[in-house]
């Protein structure tokens, strides 16, 4: 894998220059509160070491999907506040990230300084890959840093088009990090390897699982993926979740499995309710077994405790593992015991363990296991796409220009 140039490679100069860096602050708010920090500190260390540097920091970030038009309800304004506080520096905010309001708030920066700029999606060019609406960004500063893995699939102006426009392009830490780690699972991986997916759909996995397959020794499938897996089989899963359209699909996915030689483990028991959206006291609840069928009118919810112990066992002796996706309706408890039994599994195991994907990255983060995996994604597509053997439009923007300048 073919990495682009990091701003700690080599001795690039950066005291009093301002350096346009692009993260991803998509957090999720209460009013003014910000619920989930947890995208601002990973962001923390290529601030902190381009501030220690004496660069004066320019942040752009996108939140939500205002489409193209501002959305006090979609403003950064109040995120300056929590990143100051993880920072422990000022963070000056600009209500604009174009134009003559972004570009002085941009010039009054000191060195060390930080300054945030309002949300990106504000204006229909960032989405677009404008490159006028790029010229305005890079008109903020000299050196561009791309810190925002989450972002890196798609083509946007703040992370494709820019690139071409500045002096400098480079990738942070996180960027790096994200890249390196996740290269792992690709580049000769340690076997046994163990691969975990679920979540509610096949289709939007599929490159990854293909590309992943030939690689792997164990596939594990739980969630709604594992009810289209069942139903292709024959099997009855009453009202459950299932992806009708897919079953081809998914018997491919079998028989690829089968002749690369891994073996699929798909529930031996689920567990189903007659009702998601009743009060949890008013739920029937049952165990089934797999082979007697989920009964008309209910749904299959969760993995069993047979089938948590198997996937337990397997994730023991893996040497290399990836999770993306739930067990089940993780949101809605108690139908997240098979996740957090699967995180628990996970952390415990002694291989190379990396997760991708929000709900997964939750079930890891609710029982404070984080610091047990070697690593953590902060984009579940992006994770995705780069599994899958897809091109990141914001990687190959800063290789294009490590091209050009060699």
């Amino acid at each position: 894998m073919i990495f682009p140039p990091s701003f700690r490679d080599g001795s690039l100069a950066l005291r009093s220059r301002r350096v346009i860096v692009r993260v991803d602050f998509n957090v999720p708010m209460a009013g003014e509160e910000v619920l989930d920090a947890t995208r601002l500190r990973e962001a923390a260390p290529t601030i902190d070491t381009l501030c220690g540097a004496g660069a004066r920091v320019v942040l752009l970030s996108h939140r939500g999907r205002p489409r193209g038009k501002a959305d006090p309800g979609l403003s950064l304004r109040q995120v300056a506040g929590a990143l100051s506080a993880i920072l422990g520096r000022p963070v000056a905010f600009a209500a604009d990230c174009v134009g003559p309001t972004a570009r002085n708030a941009a010039a009054a920066l000191d060195d060390g300084g930080v300054l945030l700029c309002e949300n990106l999606r504000f204006h229909a060019g960032e989405e677009a890959n404008d490159p006028a609406f790029a010229a305005g960004l890079a008109a903020l500063g000299e050196v561009y840093v791309n810190d925002a893995f989450g972002t890196a699939h798609r083509a946007h102006a703040s992370t494709a088009a820019i690139c071409g426009l500045v002096k400098q392009a480079f990738s942070g830490l996180l960027l790096d990090r994200e890249l390196r780690q996740l290269g792992r699972l690709l580049d000769d991986p340690p076997r046994p390897f163990v691969l975990v997916v679920g979540g509610a759909k096949i289709r939007g996995k599929i490159g990854a699982l293909r590309r992943l397959l030939p690689l792997v020794d164990r596939v594990l499938v739980g969630g709604g993926m594992s009810n289209t897996f069942l139903a292709a089989r024959g099997a009855e899963l009453g009202s459950s979740l299932v992806e009708t359209e897919s079953f081809d699909l998914a018997r491919e996915i079998e028989a690829e499995t089968a002749a690369g030689g891994a073996g699929l483990l798909l529930p031996a028991d689920v567990v189903v309710t007659d009702s998601l959206g009743a009060a949890p006291s008013e739920r029937g609840i049952r165990t089934l077994p797999v082979e007697d069928g989920v009964p008309a009118g209910w749904l299959a919810v969760d993995i069993g405790p047979e089938t948590r112990a198997a996937f337990e066992a397997a994730v023991a002796g893996a040497a290399t593992l990836f999770w993306n996706g739930p067990m089940g309706v993780f949101e809605t408890p108690p139908f997240d015991a098979g996740s957090l039994a699967v995180a628990q599994a996970v952390a415990a195991c002694d291989g190379f363990t990396a997760i991708g994907g929000g709900e997964t990255v939750a079930a890891v983060r609710r029982e404070n296991l984080s610091g047990r995996i070697d690593h953590v994604s902060t984009g579940g597509g992006a994770s995705l796409a780069l599994l899958a053997g897809e091109e990141l439009p914001a990687v190959e923007a800063l290789l294009a220009r490590r091209r050009e300048e060699t």
